[in-house]
């Protein structure tokens, strides 16, 4: 399986395309990002364009192109 290309460094405002939208969220943006004394990301945020609803995720679950597509399909 293919997987999506995240450059962690870019991630802050990036664009992605849920691939099973649910209450017609489909196109989110990723607006925080936190990371821990190490330098790795320890949260992500992602916002729905739609509804401005906000939600947390691990961040590499955006490399699985079953669940995210990159950009706004």
């Amino acid at each position: 399986m293919l997987k999506n290309k995240v450059n962690f460094k870019k991630l802050l405002n990036s664009k992605w395309t849920s691939v099973s939208p649910t209450n017609k969220e489909k196109h989110f943006m990723v607006i925080q990002v936190d990371h821990n004394e190490k330098g790795e990301i320890s949260a992500c945020f992602i916002e729905a364009i739609l509804s401005n609803h906000i939600t947390s995720l691990d961040w590499r679950e955006l490399k699985n192109p079953k669940i995210w597509l990159n950009g706004w399909l």
